[in-house]
């Protein structure tokens, strides 16, 4: 059993038979973490761990957290590592293994705990499928109705069994302090990614004198409406990226100007989907489809998120716009299968109807962009009969702190560009923030981050950094053809 050593206090730790091991009052079993069709995997143990659905009536129905430790390689301090997932509606431990290799260092001293936001994972998850049995993750801007988006959100409703109101950022939070006290932990480290920085601002504003140090990968401010500026974010990002492949020869001397060939190919398909032929990107098995307006906004969004799948932009659109949509198929399809399995919908609507929806108004000046005014109007039609409970009356206030807070993030987000980390900052007074030259919605894994991170960790002094290792990182280049960039 390891106890403090030195006057230095540990996490309780026991091993048992067969590799079982317990930290706090928690029993863990050895498991493997993995990630969709990712060749990646992480060894880890899990346990569960019982909460009331309500916390406001703890005697009432229970669920079970799903929980994976990663151990620390040597004596661990007393202060572990939470990753808090993305999403809303993401995994912790199913996103983990991507962004594992951003942990290597923190390990050495800290062990890393992922808790399954109540409703995604293995935590009672709320899996929303359309008619089909497919994840609706492809809204089409062009043909959603209100009528649509209602039927699906009674759909949704009809295959869960939760009651959905509890189901929010405020549960969440209620969840990762009872974890806090079951394994036994003074006080937690942060690491939260996208929505996962709203999780814990929020749990740092409640439970303060538990949060040792935190880090904000993709910051999410408490006063955001999530959705209202998804549109003109977008729009921010594509005309950088696009900018690039007009200054470089290898690619707007091929390609022309990517913004023409996306607004071009945005007339036709919302006239009428295009019927291709394409080969399925996992299986290789020739399939036919219909190209909607909503998988081309599909493919444009989701692969502004990282400058290596934009830079691919140009050439697809090209393709497609020249009557060769099978890339940008094929493309759509990859997200569809991929990325729409690891949001859980129903998690995504307790959430944006009790937090954001309230508060969510139409843009007209939205009509013009990729993503239109979608997201807003379906968000508010699915919202209309969807069960929520208030967000409490301060939870889009900021958080005013002195928690050792690292704020990161990338100069091209189309999600949460720089300045909702700079909103938050400016509440923090042990706040820094650094700016990722070049890069997209993920920074965790670039550069040198890891090697900040554990230190930051280490010593919970943002300002100390040595960021000068960020300076050099360079813009990624257009793709100058299906082999990849030029030589």
């Amino acid at each position: 059993m390891r106890s403090a050593i030195l006057g230095v206090a540990v996490l309780a730790v026991c091993v048992g038979p067969a590799g079982a091991r317990s930290l706090g009052s928690l029993q863990f079993e050895p498991c493997t973490l993995t990630a969709g069709h990712a060749a990646v995997a992480v060894e880890a143990q899990c346990a569960r761990l019982a909460v009331p659905e309500d916390h406001d009536r703890p005697d009432a129905r229970r669920i079970e957290l799903a929980i994976a430790w990663v151990p620390a390689a040597n004596e661990a301090e007393p202060d572990p590592v939470f990753m808090l997932a993305g999403g809303p509606g993401q995994s912790a431990r199913d996103a983990y293994p991507l962004v594992s290799a951003a942990f290597g260092e923190v390990l050495r001293k800290r062990h890393v705990i992922l808790v399954d936001q109540r409703g995604t994972g293995g935590s009672n998850p709320l899996a929303c499928r359309d008619e089909q049995g497919q994840s609706a993750l492809l809204e089409d801007p062009a043909g959603d109705s209100p009528e649509a988006a209602r039927a699906f959100a009674r759909r949704c409703r009809a295959q869960l069994d939760a009651d959905l109101a509890r189901y929010t950022t405020t549960d969440a939070v209620a969840d990762l302090e009872a974890v806090r006290v079951a394994i036994g932990a003074p006080a937690l480290n942060l690491v939260g990614i996208s929505y996962g920085t709203r999780v814990a601002q929020q749990y740092a504003g409640r439970h303060g004198a538990h949060v040792r140090a935190m880090v904000l990968a993709g910051v999410v401010p408490n006063t955001l409406v999530l959705g209202s500026e998804h549109a003109i974010n977008l729009e921010a990002a594509l005309e950088r990226y696009f900018e690039q492949c007009r200054q470089d020869p290898g690619c707007g001397d091929r390609f022309g100007d990517p913004r023409a060939a996306l607004d071009a190919l945005s007339r036709e398909l919302r006239q009428a989907p295009r019927q291709v032929r394409f080969r399925d990107p996992v299986t290789g098995v020739s399939r036919a489809g219909f190209m909607s307006y909503g998988h081309l906004a599909a493919v444009v969004r989701l692969y502004a998120y990282a400058p290596q799948t934009a830079a691919m932009l140009p050439l697809s659109l090209h393709e497609a716009a020249q009557g060769r949509p099978e890339p940008l198929m094929a493309q759509a399809q990859m997200i569809v299968e991929e990325v729409g399995d690891q949001i859980m919908l129903g998690v995504q609507l307790s959430v944006m109807c009790a937090e954001d929806v309230p508060l969510l108004q139409s843009r007209p000046e939205d009509a013009g962009t990729v993503l239109g005014t979608a997201i807003i109007d379906i968000s508010r039609w699915q919202c209309e009969d969807w069960p929520v409970r208030p967000a409490p009356g301060d939870f889009h206030q900021p958080l005013r702190s002195d928690v050792p807070t690292l704020l990161l993030s990338g100069e091209l987000d189309p999600v949460t560009p720089p300045r909702y980390a700079e909103q938050v900052l400016e509440h923090l007074t042990r706040g820094r923030h650094l700016v990722l030259n070049g890069q997209g919605h993920g920074v965790l894994r670039v550069g040198c981050t890891p090697r900040l991170l554990a230190r930051f960790i280490d010593t919970a002094d943002a300002a100390e950094l040595d960021a000068a290792c960020l300076d050099d990182l360079p813009d990624t280049p257009p793709f100058a053809g299906f082999y990849g960039w030029e030589p």
